[in-house]
C-alpha cells in the first residue's frame, strides 16, 4: 500500500488562510476519491509533499530548492508546476513538490485550476495527455476541477489490486475486470455526482 500523504504547505505571499483553505478543501475530495489517507504533517521534516505559494519573481529559486536544477528544466510556458521522487526500482512515488507563484496564476485566471491539477497530477497520474477529455489532464479541456472521468481513474489508479512496479500486461488485464467491476456496482454511473460533490464545486458555486 502506498505511504500515507503528508503535506506540508509554505506561503511566501499574502492570503496565506486562503490559499490554504482551497487547497485542504481539494485534498478532502482527494482523500474521499481514491480512499487514500492524507493529513496534514506538523513539521516539514515529516513531510512528504512540500506544497509553495510564491511569486513568480522567485519561482525558479524555490523549484530549485526543492528539486534541483533538474526540477526546473521545464518552467518556460508554464504557469506553476510539481516534481515527484519515485523509487527506481517499483516507480513508487515517494516525496512530492508543488511550487504555484500565485501573481503569476492570477493574472492567467489559473489559480484555481493549478492547487487542483498540480495536487491531483503528484498522487499519481502526472503526465499530460489529448485522450481524456474533459480532464483536468488534458490542457485542451476547460475542466478547473475534477471532472467524472477524473474521479474514475482516480479511483482506479488507487483500487489494492494494482501496485507499484507491476508491468503493462498486469495492469491492463486487472484495469479491464476493475471496469468491468465498476459497471456493474454503478461506479460509472455515480462519477458526475461524485465529481460535483467536491467541496470546491459548492465553495464556487457550481
Amino acid at each position: 500500500m502506498a505511504p500515507a500523504i503528508k503535506v506540508w504547505f509554505e506561503h511566501y505571499v499574502p492570503d496565506e488562510e486562503l490559499h490554504t483553505e482551497l487547497s485542504k478543501m481539494h485534498l478532502e475530495h482527494l482523500s474521499d476519491t481514491t480512499k487514500h489517507p492524507i493529513s496534514y504533517a506538523k513539521s516539514r521534516e515529516e513531510a512528504n509533499v512540500i506544497w509553495v505559494f510564491t511569486q513568480e519573481n522567485r519561482w525558479r529559486e524555490d523549484v530549485e530548492r526543492l528539486a534541483g536544477p533538474e526540477g526546473a528544466e521545464h518552467l518556460h510556458g508554464a504557469i506553476c508546476n510539481a516534481n515527484i521522487k519515485a523509487r527506481p526500482s517499483t516507480y513508487e512515488i515517494v516525496e512530492a513538490y508543488i511550487v504555484i507563484p500565485v501573481d503569476q496564476a492570477r493574472q492567467h485566471g489559473k489559480l484555481l485550476a493549478c492547487i487542483v491539477e498540480e495536487i491531483t497530477q503528484v498522487m499519481g497520474l502526472p503526465n499530460d495527455s489529448e485522450s481524456v477529455f474533459p480532464s483536468i489532464f488534458n490542457d485542451s479541456s476547460p475542466e478547473d476541477l475534477l471532472s467524472p472521468l477524473d474521479v474514475v481513474l482516480l479511483s482506479l489508479l488507487y483500487e489494492p489490486e494494482l501496485e507499484s512496479g507491476m508491468n503493462r500486461k498486469e495492469i491492463e488485464t486487472k484495469l479491464r475486470r476493475l471496469i468491468k467491476r465498476y459497471e456493474e456496482n454503478g461506479v460509472l454511473t455515480k462519477a458526475a455526482s461524485q465529481a460535483k460533490a467536491a467541496p470546491l464545486y459548492q465553495y464556487i458555486g457550481y
